[in-house]
């Protein structure tokens, strides 16, 4: 176990505090992110991350077992969809194996550098879009967090520190089905991470999901459960009847339907998150 893994959160907060203000007077107030250059490409961070953005800036990569996991499903003439791109540290590499590349993120911050970071890599082969991914056209109020930019969500259902620790700026961002922002198009490949909101962006793409071959999606239980309010049982409503197969990496496990409830519901019931369980044909 880490050091930091040993820091109690206010604490750890204190620390991050005390060192975003270092870097802001060394950088200067009109600085707004910082430029990476590793393994993942060349991509703008935002200046307080310290998730992506300290991964990338002290271990030169981020979400690499990840990457390669994807790589193993996409082909040349793959197209690929990202819903919850963040910066673009996976979409920027997977982009390069692929034919073409849809990327959603609902951050307007973050956007801005992923947009960036498509044009620092000559990603000409990927749209992104701003929005969130939902079941009904909407406006939600969304959380803008700092410490980790990448888990900023829709407001949870249920209102955890964990979720507010870093004071986030809360902002009304436009929700969309993606089966209408996206109409007339398909994808082989889809891969989610939008920090809670998988089930409602489920709701919203079924005829996206019935073109898929793979669908890859962080599974957090406490995001299910204090974030979306739902079930094993209510997610799988959603995806079961697209898919046959389940591949969960941080078990080594290849399940078939019958074995995903039961599965994903120990996992549920035990806290245990996978950062891409892999659904096929």
């Amino acid at each position: 176990m880490s050091m930091s893994a040993l820091v109690p959160l206010p604490a750890k907060l204190f620390l991050w505090e005390r060192f975003t203000r270092l870097k802001r007077r060394m950088v200067g107030g009109h600085v707004e992110a910082l430029l990476a250059n590793g393994r993942n490409g060349l991509l703008l961070i935002d200046l307080e991350d310290q998730n992506v953005g300290r991964k990338l800036s002290f271990d030169g990569e981020y979400g690499w077992d990840e990457i390669e996991r994807l790589r193993a499903y996409v082909t040349p003439a793959s197209d690929v969809l990202f819903v919850g791109s963040h910066v673009g540290a996976i979409v920027v590499p997977i982009a390069k194996s692929c034919r073409s590349v849809v990327a959603i993120e609902a951050n307007p911050r973050t956007f801005r550098l992923l947009q960036l970071n498509l044009l620092l890599n000559g990603c000409a082969n990927v749209e992104a879009i701003n929005r969130a991914a939902s079941d009904k056209e909407e406006e939600l109020q969304f959380l803008m967090n700092r410490v980790n930019p990448g888990g900023s969500k829709r407001m949870p259902k249920v209102h955890k520190y964990m979720y507010f620790s870093d004071s986030p700026e809360v902002i009304t961002v436009k929700g969309s089905r993606l089966d209408d922002v996206l109409a007339g198009r398909s994808f082989q490949v889809i891969f989610m991470d939008i920090e809670g909101s998988e089930y409602f962006a489920l709701g919203g793409m079924p005829r996206l999901l019935a073109g898929a071959q793979v669908l890859c999606m962080e599974f957090v239980p406490h995001h299910l459960k204090n974030v979306s309010g739902v079930s094993v049982a209510q997610l799988l409503a959603l995806v079961a009847p697209f898919f046959s197969k389940l591949f969960i990496p941080s078990k080594n496990l290849n399940l078939t339907k019958d074995q995903f409830q039961p599965a994903l519901q120990e996992m549920y019931d035990k806290e245990q998150i996978d950062d891409g369980i892999v659904f096929t044909r």
